[in-house]
C-alpha cells in the first residue's frame, strides 16, 4: 500500500537489476519553496528498488522449491542497512531509480541504487543491505 501511495511503477525487473519510475506530484514535495522531491520519498523509492533486486536474486536460487517454501523464505526478507547520498535537489517531472546487486550471499544481499530525474541528472545514490536468509 505504501509503494502504491508513492506512485512507484516497476518498469523492468531482471535477475539482478530493476528500474522503477516515480512521477512527481504535489504530495511528494519536501521543499515547498523549491518544489523538490522529499528526501524520504527518495530513500523509500531507493529502498524498494534495492529490495526488488535482492528479491530477484533470491528468487532465482529458490527455483525448484515449493511455493510454500518460497513464500516462507521471502517473507523473512527485510532491509538491514540503507545509506543514501543526496547529490542535488530532487527537481523534475519524473524520476527513475535503477538498482543492481553488488553481492548476494546466503544470508545478505547488497545492492546499489541510483535516482535520476527526467533530464538524466543524478539526484541520489544509495547502497542497501537486505537479509535474505
Amino acid at each position: 500500500p505504501f509503494n502504491k501511495l508513492l506512485g512507484l511503477t516497476i518498469e523492468s525487473v531482471a535477475l539482478d537489476r530493476a528500474r522503477i519510475k516515480l512521477e512527481m506530484r504535489d504530495e511528494l514535495i519536501g521543499n515547498f519553496i523549491r518544489g523538490t522531491l522529499h528526501g524520504g520519498v527518495i530513500s523509500s523509492a531507493m529502498d524498494v528498488t534495492g529490495g526488488i533486486v535482492a528479491f530477484s536474486s533470491l528468487a532465482e536460487r529458490l527455483k525448484g522449491q515449493s511455493v510454500e517454501e518460497k513464500m516462507e523464505r521471502l517473507s523473512r526478507m527485510g532491509t538491514i542497512d540503507l545509506r543514501i547520498d543526496y547529490l542535488r535537489p530532487g527537481a523534475g517531472t519524473y524520476f527513475v531509480v535503477t538498482g543492481y546487486v553488488l553481492r548476494a550471499g546466503n544470508r545478505v544481499a547488497v545492492t546499489r541504487m541510483e535516482l535520476h530525474n527526467d533530464q538524466e541528472l543524478l539526484i541520489a545514490v544509495g547502497t542497501g543491505a537486505y537479509v535474505i536468509s
